[in-house]
């Protein structure tokens, strides 16, 4: 009965404090939950934005307009602009990480309809999910606190009350995802909460699903080749320019091979918005291709 206790002190001591840095997204039952980051600044998820300007409601039933000033959809954070009172900002974790077995508190205020404060334990980490456009986010936080819908973008604190993750993907079964609060996410937080948007790299093509495109070449009579099969090229983008054309098959980008759409994710974000040469098959040739991200481009066959 002791450690009951204990857990039901550490609760009402968290609803008390670190609640009252808990908001809501959205209102009723949309959208979800975030935290106060710093005075005027609002951390949540990306999915829990839809259009510039979204209601903020705090833990005292103050209602307030936001209004996004960074946004990184494909690490699924963002910060809002918005009048945050009396709220403090909550304490990000330090020292060691957080590891397997470890107790947590999960807290929401899912889309402003009051506090939710839950306890559970970290059951994994360095876990890996998808973000609003599919890109990969890793090193994530696997743990067991309940969550109602509308709890993504609401803190996993760690019994000192202090942040160690941002909850954001529900996997069922009892089990709930939440992006690391670790200094990679705090320096996103921080860029974020000055404006400066994270824009998501872009080729400008629709790929073909693996399974289609090995069927497609065996037909023509190609080789089976690992890589990406274009199926459209957008108008005025990247691709476009560098002459890429529906039927290429991309095999390499940056002197990587290119097996999956990961792959090709990992190699966009490398090339920082500059230069990405790309190895592609055209029928049978094999040529290269450099792609500028925002310029001209060139081929070499």
């Amino acid at each position: 009965m002791a450690i009951l206790d204990e857990i039901q002190a550490s609760i009402v001591q968290l609803a008390e404090g670190a609640g009252a840095s808990v908001v809501g997204i959205g209102q009723r039952w949309g959208v979800g939950s975030g935290i106060v980051l710093a005075q005027g600044r609002v951390l949540t998820n990306a999915h829990n934005v839809r259009g510039d300007k979204v209601t903020v409601t705090f833990a005292d039933g103050r209602t307030a307009d936001g209004r996004v000033a960074g946004l990184d959809v494909d690490a699924d954070v963002a910060v809002l602009e918005t009048d945050t009172g009396d709220a403090a900002a909550l304490a990000w974790a330090t020292g060691t990480s957080a590891g397997i077995g470890m107790p947590v508190f999960a807290l929401a205020n899912p889309g402003g309809r009051g506090l939710r404060v839950t306890f559970g334990f970290v059951s994994g980490v360095d876990r890996t999910f998808r973000g609003p456009r599919g890109v990969r986010i890793t090193g994530s936080l696997e743990h067991t606190a309940p969550l109602l819908p509308g709890s993504s973008g609401g803190p996993v604190l760690d019994a000192g009350g202090q942040l160690a993750g941002i909850n954001t993907n529900r996997l069922g079964e009892g089990f709930y995802l939440a992006i690391s609060a670790d200094e990679t996410l705090r320096s996103r937080a921080d860029a974020l909460a000055r404006g400066q948007t994270a824009t998501p790299p872009k080729l400008g093509v629709a790929i073909t699903p693996r399974h289609v495109a090995r069927r497609l070449r065996r037909a023509v009579g190609l080789p089976d080749i690992d890589g990406l099969l274009i199926r459209e090229v957008m108008k005025d983008s990247p691709a476009a320019r560098a002459n890429l054309a529906p039927g290429d098959l991309i095999t390499a980008a940056g002197d990587r091979p290119v097996r999956n759409m990961d792959d090709l994710f990992d190699a966009l974000r490398a090339a920082r918005g500059g230069t990405l040469q790309l190895a592609v098959v055209r029928g049978t040739d094999e040529r290269t291709i450099q792609v500028v991200l925002g310029g001209d481009s060139r081929s070499a066959e």
